[in-house]
């Protein structure tokens, strides 16, 4: 094939790709996924709250949140709806990985940025599985702190492993302090549509969204701290899941009413989801 005709076909892949990329289901799949992710949100910050004020129920993680409504009449159907959800939500971070759908570039930033997207889609990919997982299995699995644990316990096992269980821990407080940053900075607003949004939506979905990203600061600035302290001590019973940094701050001083906020928290960033769905320019 000629440089020239090598050139063309390039040409014909890239124009093709954009317009898979920017295509109308791109879009709604999108916005389905967002949806998704902020229902498993909702209803972790529903069950912790339910710890915190009643001493009912139990702070989870978003598996665990599936497998407690896996046993009621509505919550198979629910489990099917949030699964499609991951799975698309997974599907459009991939795009974003792979079509460079935000113009992030081919720079150092841009490329950080669509290896996140790559792990966002690999996390909602996961969480597609747990769901599916449960639908075929009345059996009960481990929660997200021993899955932690158990994993935590096979890399220590490789060459490195130690280092690389630092490494991770340092990657997830990084991602606190970056969803702290994004609280302070509101620059999440930059991908809204506010054209379509009154001053006082705008105002307090601002707020809403502030608050939501704060609380998900302290769940991974948390999970990341004990990893650190896993790998520092060389103990993987010290690594935790979103379930254990949930009971970790039930625990603490006024832990009741410290969790009670960051579970508002996280139904707060359920609500900067379900606002994510509606005016996000995906």
């Amino acid at each position: 094939m000629s440089p020239i005709d090598a050139s063309a076909v390039a040409e014909r892949a890239r124009s093709v790709s954009g317009r898979a990329s920017n295509s109308r289901w791109i879009d709604r799949v999108a916005r389905y996924g967002l949806i998704a992710k902020g229902v498993s949100y909702g209803l972790v910050g529903i069950l912790a709250a339910a710890l915190a004020f009643g001493g009912a129920g139990k702070a989870t993680s978003r598996e665990g949140a599936l497998q407690v409504i896996a046993d009621e009449t509505w919550g198979k159907a629910l489990i099917v709806a949030l699964a499609a959800g991951f799975a698309a939500y997974g599907l459009w971070r991939l795009v974003q990985a792979l079509f460079d759908r935000e113009d992030e570039g081919e720079g150092a930033k841009g490329i950080a940025k669509r290896i996140g997207y790559l792990a966002r889609a690999l996390i909602y990919g996961f969480l597609t599985f747990a769901a599916l997982r449960l639908l075929a299995s009345s059996k009960e699995g481990d929660s997200q702190t021993e899955d932690a644990r158990k994993a935590t316990a096979e890399v220590f096992d490789w060459p490195g492993g130690r280092i690389l269980v630092a490494a991770v821990g340092l990657a997830l407080v990084g991602v606190g302090v970056f969803n702290a940053y994004r609280a302070f900075t509101q620059k999440f607003e930059d991908k809204w549509n506010t054209g379509k949004m009154s001053a006082a939506q705008q105002r307090w979905a601002g707020r809403i969204g502030s608050i939501g990203l704060l609380a998900r600061f302290v769940v991974f600035t948390l999970i990341g701290a004990f990893l650190l302290k896993a790998a520092y001590e060389f103990d993987a019973e010290e690594a935790i899941g979103l379930d254990g940094a949930l009971r970790k701050v039930a625990q603490a001083s006024y832990g009741p009413v410290l969790l009670g906020i960051v579970a508002a928290g996280l139904v707060c960033y359920a609500l900067h989801c379900f606002v994510e769905a509606r005016y996000r320019r995906v």
